[in-house]
């Protein structure tokens, strides 16, 4: 198992080297000038030159990427050309309050998207089985800003019961696990989670729909195994393919929040993102992008790891 983890780390740090690399020509490659948004009207050429060389901007494309490799290897992800704060206490933030909206998205989908599932793979062609799989298909056909939009003016705006945006009271910007912080991630959480839920059943229902028929559980039903017997093995061998499900979607709720936190104010990755685009600020856009990719790279070895864990079938090579 040790060598097994080792190579799976050896196979993610070129994945992790690759990602760098397109993370960082990619913000290059767009248009636009990152200092304007600092620099007056006005600015001479003198000062416009005095602050690209500040900021290495200067230096050509390689230069550029090697220093700020060597930079990253040694914690330093720059400054915000914005803010004029470090980029890694500005993402650090941000990262904690996405990862617990994404977590808390994650947990409500995986619960209903394991109920669905089971329903409808063990009531596979019945009323059951449509309902679930039309709830599972209106999960992931919905688009989720429309939902949490609509959810805002019902809840919110209509009934009062929830806040609409933030995460906390008087704009607080860390969400904080008390009763008045937990009516703040509600409606955000349940609209990040219908994807999840959906993908999820669908994966639910086809695992179950395939073990309930293979030759091991009608053994066990020959054996005189209790129904309730045939689910926990049914459950055993369901797990491996939905745990690494639920944590790709973790990765994908983490990285693709940037409308639901957008909409809701919620102060995470997504929202930062929206603002370094629209500042045009290249090292706060460079490192929240590239923090966001680790995390996924580090999730998809984690999850890989677990599943082997879980399940000795799989092959260890």
């Amino acid at each position: 198992m040790i060598l097994f983890i080792l190579k799976r780390i050896g196979y993610a740090a070129p994945v992790a080297l690759g990602v760098s690399l397109v993370c960082f020509l990619l913000v290059h490659l767009a248009p636009g000038d990152p200092l304007s948004a600092i620099l007056p009207v006005d600015a001479t050429a003198e000062m416009q030159a005095q602050m690209r060389a500040a900021y290495g901007f200067d230096k050509p494309l390689p230069v550029q990427y090697g220093l700020w490799l060597w930079k990253i290897l040694h914690g330093d992800l720059g400054t915000s050309i914005a803010t004029g704060r470090p980029v890694l206490s500005e993402v650090g933030r941000a990262v904690g309050n996405s990862l617990i909206l994404a977590s808390v998205a994650t947990l409500i989908g995986f619960t209903f998207g394991t109920f669905f599932g089971f329903v409808a793979g063990y009531a596979r062609d019945s009323w059951l089985d449509r309902v679930a799989s039309a709830i599972a298909v209106f999960g992931v056909s919905v688009p989720h800003y429309w939902l949490g939009i609509v959810l805002v003016i019902i809840f919110s705006a209509t009934l009062g019961w929830l806040p609409p945006t933030g995460a906390g009271p008087q704009g607080s910007g860390n969400w904080v696990p008390d009763f008045e912080h937990l009516r703040y991630i509600l409606l955000p959480a349940v609209t990040m989670s219908v994807i999840p839920m959906g993908v999820i059943s669908r994966t639910v229902r086809a695992l179950v729909g395939d073990i309930l028929h293979q030759d091991f559980v009608q053994a066990l039903r020959a054996k005189g195994l209790s129904e309730f017997g045939v689910f926990r093995h049914v459950v055993k061998n369901a797990a491996p393919t939905a745990i690494a499900i639920m944590g790709l979607q973790l990765g994908y709720l983490l990285g693709g929040s940037i409308l639901i936190e957008t909409v809701f104010a919620w102060p995470g990755t997504g929202f930062l993102l929206n603002a370094a685009i629209f500042q045009r600020d290249l090292p706060l856009l460079q490192g929240t992008i590239l923090v966001l990719a680790m995390f996924f790279v580090t999730l998809n070895l984690l999850v890989d790891v677990v599943q082997t864990a879980l399940d000795p079938r799989i092959e260890r090579a």
